[in-house]
């Protein structure tokens, strides 16, 4: 089984709707990164997650969300455009708090999952973790993914730690 069946296999999906939203973004030549857990996957051993979160260049969003309207559904929320289909379980999240635009520029592409996509440089998704976790209103349960994916991330990048702040740093001793 290749990384991109498995990773179709555990989203339940009947199409493979990450490599759909990828190929449109391509068509339409829209600058975007990868940020979240995904993003964290491609810097240090995978785990399985269900969103991706994605911050697209903001002159590129409205493009974006016509050239996928066809097979996503899409809700917009005060930070955030969401994209799902009934024919996979992935999540697509697109990003659209400014502070995250600036990820775009330092970008690489690099393999998650088995799929090659633009991912924000290990910094930047180390900062997009400690953003999420300490925003408290998000729910408990996705700020303790936030704090193992700063784990995970300090695990293989230690000289980064000086970028999370010490009460963060302080719950994962």
């Amino acid at each position: 089984m290749t990384k991109k069946e498995f990773m179709n296999t555990v989203a339940n999906g009947k199409i493979d709707v990450l490599q759909l939203f990828l190929d449109a973004v391509s068509r339409i030549e829209a600058d975007y990164c990868v940020v979240g857990g995904l993003a964290v996957n491609a810097y240090t051993e995978p785990v399985v997650s269900l969103d991706l979160d994605v911050v697209v260049a903001a002159s590129d969003i409205e493009a974006v969300c016509a050239a996928v309207e066809k097979h996503f559904t899409i809700e917009r929320f005060a930070h955030s455009i969401n994209l799902s289909s009934s024919e996979s379980d992935l999540r697509i999240q697109l990003q659209t708090d400014h502070r995250y635009q600036e990820f775009i520029h330092n970008a690489t592409v690099r393999d998650v999952l088995g799929y090659e996509m633009k991912v924000a440089k290990v910094d930047d998704v180390l900062q997009g973790k400690v953003w999420a976790y300490s925003d408290e209103q998000r729910r408990m349960s996705k700020r303790q993914k936030d704090l193992a994916d700063i784990a995970r991330l300090l695990e293989v990048y230690p000289d980064l730690a000086d970028k999370v702040p010490s009460q963060i740093r302080d719950k994962l001793k």
